[in-house]
Formats: C-alpha cells, sequence, structure tokens
C-alpha cells in the first residue's frame, strides 16, 4: 500500500492538472501512513516492554515481602471494612462467595496476630484452618500478582499506547488537512475578489 501511494505520488508530479496543494496531501497522507505503520507500533513495544519490566519488578517485591501463612477461623464477623484475603488456590471471579471472618494467624516472626478477613473458602466454622497471605509485619494482604498477569496487564498497555498513537497522527493529520483547505479556500476568496468585479465585461481586459 506504501509502494503504491509512492508511485502515486511520482505520477502526480508530472500530471499538468495537479496543483501543488494536491502533492502536499498527498505527501502528509504518506507521512501520516508511515508513522502509523512503522512509529506506532515500535511506542507500543517499547511501552509494553517497559510496563513489563516494571510489574515483573513488582511481581518479585511481592512475592519477597508476601508470605503464606495458615490462619485459623475463631467466628464470624459483620465488619465490612476487613482486608479481602484471597485463598491461595482460590481464583476470585463474580460469583465469588466472599465470607468476613475473624481468625488467628502468626506473624512472620511468631508472634500471633488475630483479625478480621475476608475469605473464599468453603468452609469458615470455627476451629478450620484457611490460608492467608501476610505482609512483613504479618498484617493480611492480597496474594501476590503472578508473572502471567502482569505479562498480559503489559501487553494490553503496549496495544493501547499503539492505537492511541495511531490515533494522535490520524487527528494530527485531518487538523493539518482542515488547515490547508482552509488556506486554499481563503487563496481562491482573493483571487475571486480581485478579478470577480471585471468578469465578463468587455474592454476590461478580460
Amino acid at each position: 500500500m506504501t509502494v503504491r501511494v509512492v508511485l502515486g505520488i511520482r505520477r502526480w508530479r508530472h500530471n499538468p492538472l495537479c496543483r501543488p496543494t494536491d502533492r502536499h496531501e498527498a505527501w502528509l497522507a504518506l507521512a501520516a501512513l508511515l508513522l502509523m505503520l512503522v512509529a506506532s507500533p515500535l511506542l507500543g513495544r517499547m511501552c509494553a516492554s517497559l510496563t513489563d519490566d516494571t510489574l515483573q519488578e513488582m511481581v518479585r517485591a511481592q512475592r519477597a515481602h508476601r508470605h503464606l501463612t495458615e490462619a485459623v477461623v475463631v467466628g464470624a464477623s459483620r465488619d465490612r471494612t476487613a482486608p479481602f484475603v484471597q485463598d491461595s488456590d482460590s481464583t476470585v471471579t463474580e460469583a465469588t462467595t466472599r465470607t468476613s471472618v475473624t481468625a488467628v494467624w502468626r506473624a512472620p516472626d511468631g508472634t500471633e496476630r488475630s483479625g478480621t478477613v475476608f475469605t473464599t473458602a468453603d468452609t469458615t466454622t470455627p476451629g478450620t484452618p484457611v490460608r492467608i497471605w501476610t505482609d512483613d509485619d504479618g498484617a493480611p494482604v492480597m496474594r501476590p500478582m503472578d508473572a502471567s498477569a502482569a505479562h498480559t496487564h503489559a501487553v494490553l498497555a503496549g496495544v493501547g499506547a499503539a492505537l492511541l498513537s495511531a490515533g494522535s497522527v490520524e487527528a494530527a493529520r485531518r487538523l493539518v488537512l482542515w488547515r490547508m483547505v482552509r488556506l486554499r479556500y481563503l487563496r481562491i476568496d482573493r483571487a475571486w475578489a480581485e478579478t470577480g468585479p471585471d468578469w465578463g465585461r468587455t474592454g476590461k481586459g478580460s
């Protein structure tokens, strides 16, 4: 497609009916096309790579400072402001049932902790063990992000950046084209204002 556009521009250069503005518009379209085909994908790939590096570093940090431990359910809780602690093997979906319970567990330093958490475990009767994630201080936290999930987010970020870049190029092309057409009409209006009053009159050099 790009080669066809270039060949078309070369033919227009030798066409006596081709105005300079037509050639300018063709070069503008070619430049925009090259940017969308080359620069936008490169920008998207760079954004995806940088985002993936950042997220993978976050994954490593979370896995280094989040610890899987076993808590024991003490009883049900009505505290709806408790942190949600996803069970280590569960997957959160719209249909997942989250239960608020009071539990006790041990922090990484061995001290006993207690509090109210949300869990997705099927059984939450007192004495039931549930696995939760805690930080270095023993506070309940979400499970660490998976490396595959981080990579997926990075790919989506790259695709979004590429699409946004291509859209910006097209918007800039349309803006420049609108400006070129506007200037063309202004020149036509000025030329008509200079020759229009004498149009068709005899003896006026027309």
